[in-house]
């Protein structure tokens, strides 16, 4: 166990990486770019779909959403739409299969320290099993025992869309000192992607996106600062990552300005410094790779590929990338990518590429952007996204065209990619059972077939005794000889099983393993059992004496 590395996350939520270390000269990410020159840039790492939660799935699960009925935004939450007060639809847990569960419940199984601070937005409530603590509080310094290796996630949420808002809108702070505001970034400095309107408010909301990188940069600066003064920097892998990009045509669309990821890892030891490694990673694969790192077994069902560590697995040729529903607008668009090329496949052709988002709306570009179409001065590149109905395909030669603006689908020299790439799309598609094909009606009706939340079955505890050995249930309180163990049991397939001995208000739980011997005393056993898209059991507490023999 103690040779076992901690793993710490630092995501920059709604962020392509804009740093300096990728090259770009207007950003101010001192901290980021020190982690780089102390570690390895992946350039070429993609998200599995351009928006939060069903993102966010795909990295705690291992699963690509549209394998485990995540890919519609929004369905755990049942948020308002603007003042009116409209309901999302369908409001439900993902009906994620019986065998997948969190990356943190295979981590704390094997003894790690699991914290979270504090986004989750992963489609489904959050199963108790899932962290040792999730709150604005979380660290690995909160651990009950300091020999323990960790795995701690830090999302400071400053790079969110929204901090692109024109005025103060104010942001959770993850961790201590609280970074100011500053306005830093020129916007004359900045570069205008081709499909965005050259205008001041444009390059502003720009500047502001740089000046709120900065501020995660600060974050990410403190952490490494904590690390060192743990004395934890050779143990301790560190990962940057995001879930997608911030900008409008980025996020909610699959273009590499919405799934382009930041990908950067330091493992002192393992991986050398300063160094570019040019496979292609999906955010999918985070979570194999951090158990393959850890020496932790990936379960066979995890779709993600390890690239470190004692699994990994040969290089991938394809990342592949959803969207479907966004709040209320209904998609159904699928894209896979190669090192060059992207192929986009859309669903509704029939439908602009501007359905309706109230959400989005709010942002200053996409304003501008809407005045500038209303007063006629867009050139052609500018209007497209404004067109009444959009291609059923759509092929892109990053290299060549890194902003995606001019489609290759039905030029004649490039037939045999778009073939090829369609192919490898369909096949992808039928392989990891793409839930995209069923209606969403139907799938909440599957997982919730008389249309309430299935709730966890209670445990039970099962007595093993020189003269019992598990056939009956104990009962809530019963008496032991001091040779003796226990096994937990829950009748809700998939579940897991947490328990503690622990009194008071904040006991540290774990997850049940393997039978328990208790010492000869008197013992109250918590449990309470857990999965994904089910509601937790109430806590069931066993009052166990165990007689000396």
């Amino acid at each position: 166990m103690k040779d076992r590395p901690n793993i710490v996350w630092v995501s920059f939520e709604d962020c392509i990486p804009v740093y300096g270390c990728y090259g770009d000269k207007v950003a101010t990410t001192p901290n980021v770019d020190k982690l780089a020159s102390e570690g390895c840039i992946y350039p070429n790492a993609f998200s599995t779909a351009p928006i939060c939660a069903p993102a966010r799935a795909a990295v705690i699960t291992g699963m690509y959403p549209t394998s485990i009925g995540a890919h519609n935004m929004r369905i755990s939450q049942a948020r308002a739409v603007g003042d009116a007060a409209v309901p999302r639809p369908n409001h439900y847990d993902a009906p994620v299969p019986h065998f997948v569960k969190c990356l943190g419940e295979y981590f704390r199984s094997e003894g790690y320290y699991c914290s979270n601070n504090v986004k989750t937005d992963y489609q489904f409530s959050l199963p108790f099993a899932a962290w040792d603590d999730c709150s604005f509080g979380a660290h690995w310094r909160n651990r009950p025992d300091k020999s323990l290796p960790f795995f701690s996630v830090f999302n400071p949420e400053y790079t969110h869309e929204s901090g692109m808002w024109e005025g103060i809108r104010e942001r959770p702070v993850m961790v201590e000192p609280e970074p100011v505001f500053e306005a830093i970034t020129d916007p004359n400095s900045v570069e205008v992607p081709p499909y965005f309107p050259d205008t001041p408010r444009v390059r502003e909301s720009i500047a502001k996106n740089y000046d709120n990188i900065a501020q995660c940069d600060k974050v990410m600066g403190q952490l490494l600062k904590q690390l060192e003064e743990d004395d934890l920097v050779e143990n301790t892998i560190i990962v940057h990552w995001s879930d997608h990009g911030p900008m409008p045509r980025g996020k909610r669309h699959l273009y590499d300005s919405g799934i382009h990821s930041p990908m950067i890892i330091r493992w002192p030891g393992k991986i050398e410094p300063n160094t570019i490694n040019d496979r292609l990673v999906s955010t999918l694969d985070l979570g194999a790779t951090m158990l393959s790192a850890c020496d932790i077994t990936v379960p066979p069902h995890i779709q993600g590929k390890a690239f470190l560590g004692g699994q990994k697995t040969s290089e991938r040729h394809y990342t592949y990338a959803s969207v479907d529903r966004s709040d209320m607008d209904h998609e159904m668009v699928r894209a896979v990518r190669d090192k060059q090329y992207k192929y986009i496949k859309n669903g509704f052709p029939e439908k602009p590429y501007l359905v309706w988002n109230r959400f989005r709306n709010n942002h200053p570009i996409m304003q501008e952007w809407y005045r500038c179409w209303l007063e006629g001065t867009l050139n052609e590149t500018q209007s497209k996204m404004f067109a009444d109905k959009r291609p059923v395909e759509e092929l892109y030669d990053t290299n060549e065209d890194p902003w995606e603006v001019n489609n290759l689908a039905g030029n004649d020299v490039y037939s045999e990619v778009l073939v090829r790439m369609r192919e490898k799309l369909e096949s992808w598609q039928k392989e990891t059972g793409d839930l995209g094909l069923i209606e969403e009606r139907i799938l909440k009706q599957t997982h919730y077939p008389d249309g309430e939340k299935p709730v966890c079955k209670d445990a039970s505890c099962l007595i093993f005794t020189a003269e019992s050995f598990g056939q009956e249930r104990a009962p809530d309180e019963f008496k032991l000889p001091e040779k003796h163990r226990l096994q937990l049991f829950s009748g809700t397939p998939g579940s897991s099983i947490s328990y503690t001995l622990d009194e008071g208000e904040d006991p540290f739980w774990r997850i049940f393993t393997t039978p328990l011997a208790l010492p000869v005393g008197i013992h109250f056993l918590r449990t309470i059992v857990s999965r994904i898209g089910y509601e937790n059991s109430e806590e069931k507490v066993f009052e166990i004496t165990v007689e000396r023999s």
